[in-house]
């Protein structure tokens, strides 16, 4: 586990103590895939349930693990396709997990290099991050692109869905 943190003190400083939970009332795991280069839109949803943790002093220091029964996209159909083996594999795959494998904080900015597992595979993923102090919590932005082919998410009719498929996590962390 590699950690890389500036040594000034202030936010970065308090993040590094302690437990912090992302708060699943005030949060967001959101997905964007494009749809023949963006020109036709996109795919647009997210996940009802998943829990988050950040701990600099843990192995791994972020985790993010995602009931993938709880997809949404605003089309029941396409959600009940996103479930079957096609995607999701929801019946062998109940979960789909991030596991930091590095950190580095400088400032505001969060880097971290990981793997994220979903439907019985795995991709490397890194992931660039905004951590803002709000009070006694932090705000968090986390971006990161995954080739979802790589998941064994190939499915695409007529070969309009387009790699990469785009991830946010948006919300907040509070102290456990």
């Amino acid at each position: 586990m590699y950690f890389d943190t500036d040594t000034a003190a202030g936010p970065a400083s308090e993040l590094e103590r302690g437990t912090w939970i992302l708060d699943p009332e005030r949060s967001s795991v959101e997905f964007r895939v494009p749809l023949l280069f963006g020109a036709l839109g996109s795919v647009k949803g997210g996940f009802g349930l998943y829990r988050g943790t950040l701990d600099m002093e843990a192995g791994p220091a972020i985790e993010l693990t995602i009931n993938a029964a709880s997809v949404e996209s605003g089309n029941a159909k396409r959600d009940a396709h996103l479930r079957d083996g096609d995607f999701f594999d929801v019946e062998e795959h109940p979960e789909v997990r991030f596991e930091s494998e590095s950190v580095a904080i400088e400032g505001e900015e969060l880097r971290v290099r990981g793997t994220l597992r979903a439907a019985g595979a795995s991709a490397p993923l890194d992931v660039s991050a905004t951590v803002r102090p709000a009070g006694e919590e932090f705000e968090i932005e986390a971006r990161a692109r995954v080739d979802q082919r790589k998941l064994g998410m190939t499915w695409s009719p007529l070969g309009i869905v387009r790699p990469p498929a785009s991830l946010t996590v948006r919300g907040h962390l509070v102290r456990w």
